[in-house]
């Protein structure tokens, strides 16, 4: 084990349960269980708005997968990732203030509840809840896998192992702290996966000797590592324009990154997190992706992907600061396993068993399910993390996609187009996860664009037609829509 390198790891993880346990304070006394469990109260100032947004988005992907794939196919990859760059700003911008007044005044909690209000169909909310629970579980086992490499990188244990103790971390201060604790631990990690990248880069760029001899030796193994099109021309340029709408203005559709929406303070805290929130990601994302494919001239031959952050941390820097900068994707990690296990769980608690089995249960009974479906949606998760696919980052744009292909139309055009309706969101949604499937099993890359772009597209022309076809049919729009 290399104790120097943990000891700081250690340090964070204590800081994190801290959190927890004083965020509890607030789940045990606030007058409304399930808006302080699953909303923290609707009281994220700027940068803590910010703070939760980059460490929710950024995650074992950014962190571990990212970089392994940018060591093995070039810069083509970085000019991908560098499409997540606005991510926070179109979430901020196009659902905004619209988005946080509309659900006040629902008295929406979830996602889930704006939809169900707004479209009044039960077959929208089912739908909804069955895409959250299956593709969030794909997306928290991406992440579980990436908790346990890191780990098993570092100390040396078998990966079941360090699946257990990762797994037992994140549940015990996720059930004690709820969204509070998600967001106060995001601040911290966000912060710590912004200034872990800059220390990995630099350390990257010094052990290389500078940019020039990186690119140089970069150019004398394969001039295709520089190319924007990739090693063997994998990235063309359809499949880097459509890959904008999967990392990019597709993130609207994600119910991870959407709930934060609604759950800022105020207009100004809004302004301040999209400032701060598009730098931050833009220093991850163009970072660490490039400390991937900068590492390949400093440590060359690691063979397996997700290792190679890891290894390029513990090869290139000081033990006790390869610590803190271990600490970054650990944050990464841990913050984006939060958000979406508390996803989940008000998903199933609110969503479906309240409204659906037991609508009349006091608010001792609500405490008591949600803490227990947090822990057995954890525990499931663990279980289907056993065996990892080799390169974890295309389990979660697979989520990505999924999510973006059943909820994007339904959530924008429900918020700005009168005229939207329950017919038309059920097509778009039920045409945009059957085609997303479909293509992603059987013709993934239709004229070279990436799998969730016909999905998309497809579903925002049947939300259309169908919605002029039946808005008759429906009572009218409410009229702050």
């Amino acid at each position: 084990m290399h104790w120097t390198v943990i000891i700081p790891l250690i340090v964070f993880v204590i800081i994190i349960f801290g959190i927890g346990f004083w965020s509890n304070k607030f789940v045990r006394s606030s007058d409304s269980f399930l808006s302080e469990y699953f909303l923290g109260g609707r009281e994220m100032g700027g940068f803590l708005l910010a703070m939760t947004m980059m460490a929710t988005y950024g995650s074992a992907s950014s962190f571990i997968s990212g970089p392994g794939v940018a060591y093995n196919t070039g810069l083509g990859w970085v000019l991908l990732a560098l499409a997540q760059l606005p991510a926070g700003y179109f979430v901020l911008m196009i659902l905004g203030k619209k988005f946080a007044i509309v659900t006040r005044k629902l008295k929406s909690i979830t996602l889930i509840d704006f939809l169900r209000s707004r479209y009044d169909s039960n077959s929208v909310v089912i739908i909804s809840a069955v895409s959250i629970i299956i593709f969030l579980f794909a997306s928290m086992v991406a992440q579980w896998v990436g908790g346990a490499r890191l780990i098993e990188s570092l100390t040396g244990m078998s990966y079941t192992t360090a699946l257990f103790i990762f797994a037992a971390v994140v549940l015990i201060y996720v059930i004690i702290g709820g969204f509070r604790a998600v967001a106060l631990t995001d601040a911290l990690q966000g912060s710590i996966m912004v200034i872990g990248t800059i220390i990995l880069l630099v350390g990257v760029v010094i052990a290389g000797g500078g940019i020039d001899a990186i690119m140089g030796k970069l150019v004398t193994e394969n001039a295709e590592l520089v190319s924007p099109f990739g090693v063997g021309h994998v990235y063309s340029p359809a499949y880097v324009s459509s890959f904008w709408i999967l990392v990019g203005v597709g993130v609207i559709g994600l119910p991870q990154i959407a709930v934060r929406a609604m759950s800022y303070k105020n207009a100004k805290g809004m302004h301040s997190a999209i400032l701060i929130g598009t730098i931050g990601i833009a220093t991850i994302m163009f970072g660490m992706h490039l400390v991937g494919i900068f590492g390949r001239a400093v440590i060359p031959g690691i063979a397996l992907g997700d290792k190679v952050m890891p290894t390029l941390t513990m090869g290139v820097l000081p033990p006790v600061l390869a610590g803190i900068v271990l600490a970054a994707p650990m944050a990464a990690i841990m913050s984006t396993v939060n958000a979406l296990l508390m996803m989940v769980s008000s998903t199933i608690v609110k969503d479906v068993y309240l409204h659906y089995i037991k609508p009349n249960a006091t608010e001792n009974h609500i405490k008591k399910t949600s803490f227990l479906s947090t822990a057995v949606v954890g525990i499931l998760v663990v279980f289907m993390s056993f065996n990892p696919p080799e390169v974890i980052v295309w389990l979660n744009l697979f989520a990505f996609g999924g999510l973006e292909a059943v909820f994007v139309w339904p959530i924008v055009l429900g918020l700005y187009w009168r005229k939207a309706n329950k017919y038309g969101a059920l097509a778009a949604m039920l045409i945009g996860l059957a085609m997303y499937i479909a293509i992603t099993q059987f013709a993934p890359n239709i004229y070279g664009v990436h799998s969730v772009t016909f999905p998309v597209l497809t579903s925002f022309i049947a939300f259309v037609i169908v919605s002029l076809v039946t808005h008759k049919k429906v009572k009218a729009a409410p009229d702050y829509i």
